[in-house]
């Protein structure tokens, strides 16, 4: 066959054309992704991130949700790790590299004068039939001009047996557009059925951990092997975690805080505000992979969050969708 035929060949067969999803597929897609996407712990979704990638819905596809820690409600962080973070992963855990920072005492001191605070409140009773009530801001980074701030009202059984809610508000946001994979996060306030996950620990199963911070510590280890940067990294997203649920379990927090002073690398952030612009005094941890910093009231030291995600209130209620009297 010589050139001019292959040509004309070339030209009568239909070019194979950009790969596109079914409309079922793109919906089934995007319905996965916003039931996973809950943004709280991190709340970030770069889109940019995702090289080669020309349409979120196929982000979504390819993104990879990071574990999260045991908590009332799952937390996910959608993001897309960069080749040269990878690597650099991969050499910490191969070379089984451990953190060896040093602590700073006053950020010991503070944690245990948390801890102290934490004790002394009382704690909530609660029903297996009731729900806890957590509302937090977050955001959700779509692009740098593409930044959605909103609020999410959280109801979770306290027995982990029935469905939730998660009503989200968002404050800051494009309104909503057609098939938009994420339109749940579009100006608004629209409610999504949260369904009992055996995954997540539920609040009694919080309930249930040891008040011991050493013997607490000992679990969250044990429980986190094998996940983060390093033990100690894995071991703070766990305790970043449950901080929000348990502002209900006093005994439990304060073992929190002061599990959290026995890992090496805490240090004081003197002018610190969380993601609702709340200024206080902070947390940082050089362990953590995300440098979250915890954000606490300079006089009362009442947990406020930290900057990547502001607690706004925390509750008990009888029925779902129903704010706490308190």
């Amino acid at each position: 066959m010589n050139p001019e035929e292959r040509q004309e060949l070339a030209r009568l067969v239909p070019s194979p054309g950009a790969p596109v999803l079914t409309s079922d597929r793109y919906d089934l897609l995007k319905d996965h992704l916003m039931r996973e996407i809950t943004p709280q712990v991190q709340n970030t979704f770069d889109v940019r991130d995702v090289q080669g990638v020309q349409d979120a819905r196929l982000a979504a596809t390819v993104a990879t949700p990071r574990r999260t820690a045991a908590r009332p409600g799952r937390r996910f962080a959608v993001i897309a790790v960069p080749l040269a973070a990878a690597v650099t992963a991969a050499v910490v855990i191969a070379t089984g590299t451990t953190d060896t920072r040093t602590t700073d005492p006053e950020a010991v001191d503070l944690l245990n004068r948390i801890a102290t605070v934490a004790a002394a409140k009382k704690a909530v009773p609660v029903r297996d039939d009731q729900y806890v009530y957590i509302r937090t801001q977050g955001s959700l980074k779509i692009t740098d001009k593409d930044i959605r701030i909103f609020r999410d009202s959280r109801w979770t059984a306290v027995d982990g047996k029935r469905p939730g809610l998660s009503r989200i508000t968002v404050l800051q946001g494009p309104p909503p557009r057609p098939r938009d994979p994420f339109s749940s996060y579009a100006k608004g306030t629209r409610d999504m059925t949260l369904y009992a996950d055996p995954n997540v620990t539920t609040f009694r199963e919080m309930e249930a951990l040891p008040n011991d911070p050493d013997a607490l510590l000992k679990k969250i280890y044990a429980d986190s092997k094998g996940e983060g940067q390093t033990r100690q990294s894995a071991a703070l997203e766990t305790i970043g975690d449950m901080l929000d649920g348990a502002t209900l379990l006093p005994e439990l927090d304060a073992a929190l805080y002061r599990a959290a002073a026995k890992i090496p690398g805490v240090s004081v952030v003197e002018n610190a505000k969380d993601l609702a612009g709340r200024s206080g005094i902070g947390l940082s941890f050089k362990n953590r992979d995300d440098r979250e910093v915890w954000v606490f009231d300079k006089k009362s030291l009442t947990y406020l969050g930290s900057d990547k995600e502001a607690l706004l209130d925390t509750g008990v209620t009888d029925k779902r969708g129903k704010e706490p009297s308190n």
